[in-house]
């Protein structure tokens, strides 16, 4: 009953833009800070944005600060990750994330690629 389902993600050239999205089902999450990650083959899943559920405040990984923003719609029960100026490091798949819950979502793929 407890689930956040991803999407957005898709091929872009490197200096393009994708915005990824994450609804909550089953509960409502606008008072706990939620989070993205992000996980390439073989390494570990890597922190990369999160945002505060009762001030909206905001904070990046060193690698995508400046680059990617993070937002969130309590209406909507949606999480936003703005992804511009994009990479061919930032090829992954990207976890959208509710620590207090320890729920994650189903993944979604993000290749830069020319």
């Amino acid at each position: 009953q407890v689930r956040l389902v991803e999407s957005g993600g898709g091929l872009v050239q490197p200096g393009g833009s994708l915005r990824l999205s994450c609804t909550a089902s089953g509960f409502t999450c606008s008072n706990d800070e939620m989070r993205y990650f992000r996980q390439t083959l073989g390494k570990e899943r890597e922190w990369v944005a999160s945002i505060r559920g009762t001030t909206g405040s905001t904070n990046y990984a060193d690698s995508v600060q400046g680059r990617f923003t993070i937002a969130r719609d309590n209406v909507k029960k949606t999480i936003y990750l703005q992804m511009d100026s994009l990479t061919l490091a930032d090829t992954a798949v990207y976890y959208c994330n509710w620590p207090a819950r320890t729920v994650w979502g189903q993944g979604t793929q993000v290749t830069v690629s020319s």
